[in-house]
């Protein structure tokens, strides 16, 4: 590892950060080239490699080479001359489904399938894109996001609320710090859950191999502490409908969790959930598998009630949403299956 001279140093300040990933405390010795392909969405060895030779790649503040191992409470960092995309932010004339709208919030429907903000490989096309256009002046949280209080994944449906003015951002913002909002989601997961209700514990945080997963770090090493509440809604033999009660929200918190216990989400590709996990090995129903994935191409996840006080007029509201037509076709064929299975 080498430091930087002065006219790089000067030079550098002229460049935009666009990633900074500090390594894990478990993380093992790792070529920071394989280590920024497990943490870079989308990103190819050939583009990477290049900018390392670019001397873009910074680790602890200075210059590496592709061979250099990444350690423990390693920052690295990947600065570039233009500044990341998704702070270039376009309004755009979007498709949103506003169920409720007044002074101060927005609250919205979100579509599976929609980004909710831009990032990596989505630079438009992005709910925020939408909000934009449909509101000027959306006040901007800390990570320079307007509007945004909290959000939802790309492939999960449902309700997401959002802030129209600095006062907003700020009473909403507090209310999910302090773990005040109602937030429900309804997950279809592989397996038939034994209780009929129950309560899933474990931190969660990025994991040490792949960062676009969380995992559950049930000692509390890593992550953050996360507690999701469950009830089963449906069973089906093989996979089970089940509403979640949200009492932190972390990054896949459900996904992980459910994995975690053993129940991955149904379809869900990006923990195994696009597999045959649970079930017979007749042809007949591996067909019956896939056709349920190609009804419901995505993870069987649906943001379905949010409560929250209001940031002016101070009362509870409490806003509850459908499933969409995908999931509920999904149900349906289970639900069609199991009985011929009686």
């Amino acid at each position: 590892m080498q430091n930087l001279p002065q006219e790089e140093m000067e030079e550098n300040d002229n460049l935009y950060e666009h990633y900074r990933f500090e390594a894990a405390i478990g993380q093992e010795p790792l070529r920071v080239d394989k280590f920024l392909m497990n943490f870079i969405e989308n990103a190819t060895r050939n583009k990477i490699q290049q900018a390392v030779k670019a001397g873009n790649v910074l680790v602890n503040e200075s210059v590496v080479k592709s061979n250099y191992k990444v350690k423990p409470n390693d920052v690295v960092r990947v600065v570039l001359a233009h500044p990341p995309h998704e702070n270039l932010l376009v309004a755009e004339d979007l498709p949103i489904d506003i169920i409720y709208e007044d002074d101060d919030v927005i609250v919205v429907n979100k579509v599976a399938g929609m980004v909710v903000h831009p990032g990596h490989g989505n630079y438009s096309g992005t709910l925020v894109n939408g909000l934009i256009h449909h509101v000027e002046n959306l006040p901007k949280n800390s990570n320079e996001r307007p509007g945004l209080v909290h959000r939802i994944d790309k492939d999960t449906s449902g309700l997401l609320v959002v802030a129209k003015n600095e006062n907003a951002m700020r009473k909403l913002a507090l209310q999910f710090f302090e773990k005040t909002t109602e937030r429900l989601y309804y997950a279809l997961v592989w397996g038939n859950i034994e209780e009929e209700e129950g309560t899933i514990t474990g931190h969660v945080g990025r994991s040490l191999k792949n960062r676009l997963q969380m995992n559950v770090f049930p000692d509390g090493e890593f992550g953050k502490h996360a507690v999701t509440h469950y009830k089963v809604i449906e069973r089906f033999s093989y996979v089970t409908l089940v509403e979640c009660k949200l009492e932190t929200g972390r990054t896949h918190q459900i996904r992980a969790h459910f994995k975690y216990i053993g129940h991955t989400l149904f379809n869900d590709a990006r923990y195994g959930g696009n597999q045959i996990l649970k079930g017979t090995t007749f042809t007949k129903y591996k067909q019956f598998v896939d056709n349920c994935f190609k009804v419901l191409p995505r993870q069987a996840l649906h943001a379905k009630t949010l409560g929250f006080v209001h940031p002016t007029t101070n009362k509870m509201m409490r806003f509850t949403s459908e499933l969409p037509e995908d999931f509920k076709g999904c149900l349906e064929k289970w639900r069609n299956y199991t009985i011929h299975l009686k």
